[in-house]
């Protein structure tokens, strides 16, 4: 399998954005310190693993919160939940080892909750904590009160809060600049349009005036008639000329093009497509991506998979060509060829990932993937 994929410096910030989180559990040095200095060898291996799941869990759920936030796919509260219940309970397993010092992964907790959850739901299991980590330490005789805990929950939340407005708001940000620069993709190719229809109009007036014109003189004046030719010869060249010259600066591959030329080249192969009726999922954004992948996978399976069936995938983030043919040599030399690697180049330009693979069916697998 070759897989490619594009290396961009937004690309790096999301991909190890686990980081921003894991970098927070430095804290946790703290009630891990007063286990490793439990005085029997179980009790300090289970709060190890404890603290461990811990970090796992917190890290891993910040993690899917910043990357569902930046796709617009926020983490579904009941996930959020779940994770919350497992934090919860380590927390207190811990405390049955270590007393009042475990309450300290409460700040997590809180910050975690003020994340993932609805405002309203959040502040109140934050409450509750706060009432729990002041109240418990004084029915237990054993525990000792500290008041310290109870005020970082109510400061960290309020902070997490913050952060967590500062992340919705960069995200909208985002989808506003995209929706900007669809809209504006839309407008020039509009005002293309136009100017097209205009240079066309006034050129194909003319040009019927003139043919008409013409066809009158034909037999009461051969030689005016061949003059009027001759201008509409001109007439018509200019137009040409005109129009390259209007779109040849807009003129782009577009996969809601592409569908029905892979229809026809498939079927002419005598290749049995399976093929979506449009492309009305794919955004504006990666229709020319997908346009270029559609067309080199078609041309490659024509001409080299010896195929009787060809299967196109599409959604708003990838697209996926599959066949039942021979197939990529094992060595994946035939992924070498240079309308894959160009192919490849122009995926990582883009910010995507190209992966080729041989499929279950023994045949030839191309699959885009975009952000």
């Amino acid at each position: 399998m070759t897989t490619l994929t594009a290396d961009l410096p937004e690309g790096r910030i999301w991909r190890f954005g686990w980081m921003f989180g894991a970098i927070w559990l430095v804290y946790l040095i703290y009630p891990l310190n007063d286990i490793l200095a439990l005085e029997h060898m179980p009790a300090k291996v289970a709060g190890v693993m404890t603290i461990v799941a811990f970090g796992v869990v917190f890290t891993s759920t910040f993690w899917r919160f910043r990357t569902g936030l930046r796709r617009g796919k926020p983490l579904p509260t009941s996930q959020a939940w779940i994770a919350l219940g497992v934090m919860i309970t380590l927390t207190v397993f811990m405390s049955l080892s270590i007393d009042t010092t475990a309450f300290g992964a409460t700040v997590y907790i809180a910050v975690l909750a003020m994340m993932t959850l609805p405002v309203r739901q959040a502040w109140a299991l934050v409450v509750v904590m706060v009432a729990l980590v002041e109240a418990v330490p004084r029915l237990v005789s054993s525990w000792e009160p500290d008041t310290f805990f109870a005020f970082q929950l109510l400061i960290s939340a309020a902070a997490a809060w913050g952060i967590t407005q500062v992340f919705q708001r960069n995200h909208e940000l985002a989808v506003a600049r995209q929706q900007l620069a669809d809209l504006a993709i839309v407008a020039e190719r509009e005002r293309m349009s136009r100017d097209v229809h205009d240079i066309l109009g006034h050129s194909l007036t003319v040009i019927t005036v003139k043919s008409e014109l013409a066809g009158r003189l034909i037999e009461i004046d051969p030689a005016r008639a061949a003059v009027e030719i001759a201008e509409l010869e001109t007439l018509a060249r200019q137009a040409l000329a005109d129009v390259r010259s209007t779109v040849g600066g807009m003129r782009q591959i577009d996969i809601g093009t592409e569908l029905p030329s892979a229809r026809t080249a498939l079927n002419a192969a005598g290749i049995e497509a399976d093929l979506p009726g449009d492309a009305d999922v794919v955004p504006l954004r990666h229709r020319e991506l997908f346009g270029w992948v559609l067309r080199e996978a078609v041309t490659n399976v024509v001409r080299h998979s010896s195929a009787r069936h060809c299967r196109v995938t599409l959604t708003a983030s990838s697209i996926s060509i599959v066949d039942d043919g021979v197939g990529p040599a094992e060595g994946g030399s035939d992924n070498g060829g240079n309308g894959l690697r160009g192919l490849g180049e122009r995926v990582k330009a883009s910010g995507g990932s190209l992966t080729i693979a041989r499929v279950s069916t023994g045949g030839f697998g191309v699959e885009v993937s975009a952000e």
